[in-house]
């Protein structure tokens, strides 16, 4: 299902038919680096990944990381989307991306269309962003969108940067 749409991306819900993609992304070595080894080595695993975490958020929040595509000839390239951790108050922003994508403007895109689709669609008045300490790359994306850097937090043993946008 087709969430957003930009300039140049559509924004769409995952199904169990992108467990390539997710397969390779989940295996990109800056999602090991800053988001860690969620242990998908196979098909079966990206799907079963797909299924319990995306499409589970999709049916109780009816939001959750979205598929990134390219609309220029339907190419998947990253996800972005809201979360709702347990572990934090508010519902948070997500993204990450193939690393042959990186640098071409495609975060800035889908997650500032995505911020503005949770504030005004969804109404969520406080959205949240966690990234490591050393990825300088999201931080200054998510300033770049209008977040603010409140200071850092800890989560499963790991200090985090946290962004909010009100």
């Amino acid at each position: 299902m087709k969430v957003l749409e930009t300039d140049r991306l559509i924004l769409r819900w995952l199904t169990p038919d992108d467990a390539a993609f997710i397969l390779e992304l989940l295996n990109e070595p800056s999602w090991i680096r800053f988001i860690g080894d969620k242990g998908v080595r196979t098909l079966e695993d990206a799907k079963k990944y797909i299924v319990a975490g995306p499409m589970k958020m999709y049916s109780q929040m009816g939001f959750g990381l979205f598929m990134v595509e390219r609309k220029e000839g339907s190419i998947p390239i990253g996800m972005c989307g809201l979360i709702k951790r347990d572990t934090l108050d508010n519902v948070d922003l997500g993204f990450a991306f193939l690393s042959k994508y990186h640098n071409k403007g495609y975060g800035y895109e889908s997650a500032s269309a995505t911020l503005k689709y949770g504030h005004e669609q969804l109404a969520l008045n406080r959205i949240l962003a966690i990234t490591s300490l050393d990825n300088h790359a999201s931080s200054r994306l998510l300033e770049k969108i209008g977040m603010d850097y409140e200071g850092t937090i800890n989560m499963d043993t790991e200090e985090l940067k946290l962004f909010a946008s009100k």
